[in-house]
């Protein structure tokens, strides 16, 4: 149980409401409205967090939800070994990915959420997170677990609906990851990561409608960076086309929307599309969902589960066709 004696002594504030609300708390305080979020990493990833928050604003991106410290200089209250973080309770609706034009805004926010994150140098005491230069081991990881998951299958004496989904389907994304790797170790990735190292930038990488805020004035606002970390900015620029996509039966319209809007502040280059394309193309959803699934990563029933699956493959050919359209758009080779 949550001590919120120690919330208030920590922060030195008075608690008048406190409600939860999908994960947080809503506080509100002698000092205002505040978000409490438990956290369930270290406190050094949480300095490394706090500190890019701190960049972004310090760089004049200052639509985040900034952190309080505690009364020893602190982002975080110790309660009971669980630690607290503290933040601003940013008002405001959730980004609607249907709308073209919310999306738009989306984009060019994320372009200059990526500007305004270069040259961070972390706190010395914080842990440095960092993707660079991993994702081609990671992707062929990705696609041999794909087989593993299979063998587990085979060995089942009852196989229920998932399991019978995922053998019929897995190696149509088996195959569609190995092109994706193919993709990367053709691009230019390494030299990718390199410039990203030297540019000592960072992604938010959880870059999706509940994580971006729309207030009253519409200004719009990036909430929750626990995932953030050093890595190539098209990882994130395809992780927000890939949540917008799926929503709307991957309409290359939004697509060029996204790249459009995110060209016009910060524009990509020429050897940027193909490593996107690579991230667009790897089946990230599909993989995610069956390690889910078969590691019990997540407590969801059997129905949701093959009804997520079930959702997935029934894009498959707008997900084909889409891939297509990018390759013909922006100029990629044909074999990728």
């Amino acid at each position: 149980m949550m001590r919120e004696f120690e919330i208030e002594r920590q922060f030195d504030i008075k608690i008048e409401v406190i409600k939860a609300n999908k994960g947080i708390y809503y506080l509100k305080s002698n000092k205002g409205e505040r978000c409490l979020k438990r956290i369930n990493y270290g406190p050094q990833k949480l300095l490394f967090v706090c500190g890019a928050k701190d960049h972004l604003i310090n760089n004049g991106f200052k639509g985040v939800d900034k952190y309080y410290l505690n009364i020893e200089g602190e982002p975080y209250a110790l309660v009971n070994e669980d630690l607290y973080t503290l933040s601003e309770w940013l008002d405001g609706r959730e980004c609607d990915f249907h709308n073209i034009e919310e999306v738009k805004i989306a984009a060019r926010t994320l372009a200059k959420m990526h500007e305004a994150s270069k040259g961070y140098d972390p706190p010395e005491n914080s842990k440095l997170k960092s993707d660079l230069g991993r994702w081609p081991s990671l992707m062929a990881k990705r696609i041999k677990s794909l087989d593993k998951m299979r063998d587990m299958v085979r060995k089942k004496n009852n196989k229920n609906n998932f399991d019978l989904i995922y053998l019929k389907s897995m190696e149509f994304y088996k195959e569609i990851g190995k092109k994706a790797l193919k993709t990367l170790e053709e691009s230019n990735y390494i030299e990718l990561c390199e410039i990203a190292e030297n540019d000592k930038n960072f992604c938010h990488h959880d870059y999706t409608y509940h994580n971006i805020i729309i207030d009253k004035d519409e200004n719009v606002n990036i909430i929750d960076f626990d995932y953030c970390k050093r890595e190539v900015r098209t990882f994130d620029i395809s992780n927000f086309m890939t949540k917008v996509l799926k929503r709307v039966n991957w309409d290359m319209n939004f697509a060029k929307a996204i790249i459009d809007s995110y060209n016009e502040v910060s524009e990509l280059r020429e050897d940027e599309y193909k490593v996107l394309f690579a991230y667009m193309q790897f089946p990230q959803r599909y993989w995610r969902l069956a390690n889910r699934y078969y590691y019990n990563e997540v407590n969801w029933g059997q129905n949701t589960f093959a009804s997520k699956i079930e959702s997935i493959i029934k894009e498959q050919e707008q997900f084909l066709l889409f891939l297509e359209d990018f390759k013909n758009e922006y100029f990629l080779s044909s074999d990728s």
